[in-house]
């Protein structure tokens, strides 16, 4: 039987854990309630559940405000998501191992460099790279973003799979060198099928990230056809004294949501168990 007192503890728990639900989520429920309703409704009832739903938002939300409609902008931030994210896994995956299961001269300092580009804030080195991609004539393209990614540029998923890699035992690489594997046999038969959560912490964090990168391709592209949705969602508000849509502006974001929320439910599992670990590895 449960003490009156551990009953009365678990209630008031329970019901502040509710209470905190509830205020989290609310304002996801009000911006899809407020896609289905009139942009004039939208700021005269607080409620998220629409009077009159109304699928306009959405119909003339993806035509979009200018000359391209959204199913473009969805294209290029999606083309671009799916390259970053296989380039981030395959060249952090490569770089983690051979930094934590090979020895050669030069590691530890080039392990240094690494740390010290990851506690570089992003906004420091802003200017000279842009200076670097300008004079490559790489501007108003997606390559300034995309190719850093292949030489393990993005060191906080390196670091994060260092620490998988030195926690397998090496008595495995030894054996399936006895076996007749090589490096990278080894690698993807036996050592990344143990650090699949791992990988696919790093997968969904560069695809959640990626898509709701705004500060990169608003610098880098200028090419209204080329905008991912973070900079046309922004361009859609910024109107020459004319009236902002909101309806149209909440209806896209709504299915801007939509992709990572799939990803982060299929990929949960393995997601909880690479964030539960990480801490223990070593």
């Amino acid at each position: 039987m449960i003490s009156r007192r551990r009953l009365i503890s678990y209630i008031l728990n329970y019901t502040l854990l509710i209470v905190l639900g509830i205020v989290i989520i609310y304002p996801f429920f009000w911006l899809i309630g407020s896609s289905f309703k009139t942009s004039t409704e939208i700021f005269s009832d607080p409620s998220f559940i629409p009077k009159d739903p109304t699928i306009d938002g959405y119909i003339n939300g993806w035509k979009g405000a200018g000359l391209t409609s959204f199913g473009t902008f969805f294209k290029n931030t999606y083309i671009y998501v799916v390259l970053k994210v296989v380039f981030t896994v395959v060249s952090a995956t490569l770089t983690a191992y051979g930094f934590s299961r090979f020895e050669f001269r030069g590691r530890k300092a080039l392990q240094s460099i690494l740390i010290a580009t990851l506690l570089f804030p992003a906004t420091v080195v802003l200017v000279p790279t842009y200076v670097i991609f300008s004079k490559l004539g790489w501007v108003d393209s997606y390559l300034p973003m995309l190719v850093p990614s292949i030489f393990a540029a993005d060191t906080y998923f390196v670091f994060l799979l260092m620490s998988f890699f030195r926690s397998l035992p090496r008595d495995m690489d030894e054996a399936a060198i006895i076996d007749g594997c090589g490096p990278l046999r080894r690698l993807v038969q036996i050592l990344v099928p143990m650090i699949k959560p791992a990988i696919v912490t790093a997968l969904l964090f560069q695809f959640i990230w990626t898509g709701n990168d705004f500060l990169n391709p608003m610098i880098y592209i200028s090419t209204e056809a080329k905008f991912p949705v973070s900079v046309a969602l922004k361009m859609s508000m910024d109107t020459s004294g004319g009236t902002i849509s909101y309806n149209n502006v909440f209806a896209m974001s709504v299915l801007a949501i939509l992709p990572p929320l799939i990803v982060f439910i299929f990929a949960q599992r393995n997601f909880v168990e690479g964030i539960s670990t990480q801490g223990l590895k070593g």
